[in-house]
């Protein structure tokens, strides 16, 4: 445990520090228990029936690869049952693709003729589950066979802890500001890590990357301008994905612009409450405008789909039905018919740096759990169908 000695009350700024200090620590003692041994996060083994959902398929089906030797059996068996690692979900993927007739039913990557997906979330106050939302897809695309890359814009690195890399924990590694700053960019391949979680990987973020924000106010190249950063640094790896989720910090600033500019897709996460409801129209109010500058210094905005997400729904709350019933009316197909519910099953998730994709049912209320995952679920299909539209395969 960390001693607890009372704090300096003398001057303000060695009070900030000595908070900063303490916090760091207390942060550093709790990541260090949750990861232990190694630092390093790991997935939970998936049982036989959520690995035939997964694929697609009955579970009389999965028994008969096995029987037949089409499928190697799961290295995790207890009492008869299997237990399948994620990798080995990816794997038999692979091995069913190869057999099948339909192309794409058990990979479901696309064609060099279809084009990077690139969905920005976005919105510029904080507490609208932007980050938890981007994760959540994260893990819901890559557990379908989806390769997924994961781009922090945050400089607090939220999205960065939730995949397995600290940066509280002293990483120095390379980050997205490497590959999109202005002196000697680094390839933007050195820059993406593979996660624990197969099929997804990160291009994480530091607090050095709030300094793009300053050096792009100064730059004046015009060879250079700011908002081709992001787009440059995506094409040079666009082979190897399918999907980039681009979370973006909670402000208008150099970053989201840069991202709204790679962007093929634009979903805004927001609560039903008024306050947020207000906040959203003010950051959409200057996301127009600044969009009109950027198009008339150049760039080419076209977006496939522009989608608002309402999270942390309460179906039982009647104002926030409401509210969410007024913007339905106001924006019809624009916002999502799925919605992400408030959930203590996901809210406990996050507190340990997680998705409901990682929680052990059995470990919680199997009603909160089965409602939560439900929901993401149906965001996740929803967002898919999109993907899939925009690839003209729907």
């Amino acid at each position: 445990m960390i001693p607890v000695t009372p704090l300096s009350t003398e001057r303000p700024s060695a009070l900030a520090t000595e908070i900063s200090e303490r916090l760091n620590a207390a942060i550093r003692e709790h990541l260090l228990a949750a990861f232990a041994p190694d630092n390093t996060k790991s997935l939970r083994a998936f049982a036989a029936p959520e690995v035939a959902e997964l694929l697609g398929v009955s579970g009389q089906f999965m028994r008969k690869v096995h029987a037949e030797g089409t499928v190697p059996e799961p290295s995790d068996i207890r009492g008869g049952r299997r237990y399948y690692s994620a990798q080995e979900i990816w794997n038999a993927r692979e091995i069913l693709e190869r057999s099948s007739r339909t192309k794409g039913r058990y990979v479901p990557r696309r064609s060099p003729e279809e084009k990077l997906q690139v969905w920005q979330l976005m919105n510029f106050k904080g507490g609208s589950s932007k980050s938890t939302t981007t994760i959540h897809l994260a893990h819901y695309f890559a557990l379908r066979g989806y390769r997924v890359l994961a781009v922090d814009l945050d400089p607090q690195g939220s999205l960065t802890s939730m995949c397995g890399i600290s940066p509280e924990i002293e990483f120095d590694g390379l980050t997205i500001y490497d590959a999109i700053r202005y002196d000697d960019p680094v390839e933007m391949a050195d820059v993406v890590q593979p996660t624990y979680f197969p099929g997804l990987s990160i291009a994480p973020s530091r607090l050095i990357l709030s300094e793009f924000e300053t050096e792009s106010a100064v730059h004046s190249n015009p060879d250079q301008p700011f908002f081709t950063r992001i787009r440059n640094a995506l094409v040079q790896v666009e082979n190897d994905f399918d999907l980039v989720l681009v979370d973006s910090p909670p402000q208008l600033g150099f970053l989201t612009i840069a991202g709204m500019a790679a962007a093929s897709s634009l979903l805004v996460p927001l609560t039903p409450s008024m306050l947020d409801v207000s906040s959203t129209a003010q950051f959409l109010e200057l996301a127009g405008a600044y969009m009109g500058v950027i198009e008339d210094a150049g760039a080419t905005l076209q977006y496939d789909h522009f989608k608002f997400l309402v999270t942390r729904d309460e179906p039982t709350d009647v104002p926030s039905q409401q509210l969410t019933s007024f913007m339905r009316a106001l924006f019809q197909d624009r916002v999502m018919s799925a919605t992400a519910l408030k959930s203590t099953a996901i809210s406990d998730a996050t507190m340990l740096k997680q998705s409901i994709y990682e929680v052990v049912r059995s470990e919680m209320t199997r009603a909160t759990y089965d409602r939560a995952k439900g929901s993401m679920d149906a965001v996740g299909e929803e967002v898919e169908r999109m993907i899939q539209h925009a690839w003209g395969r729907s």
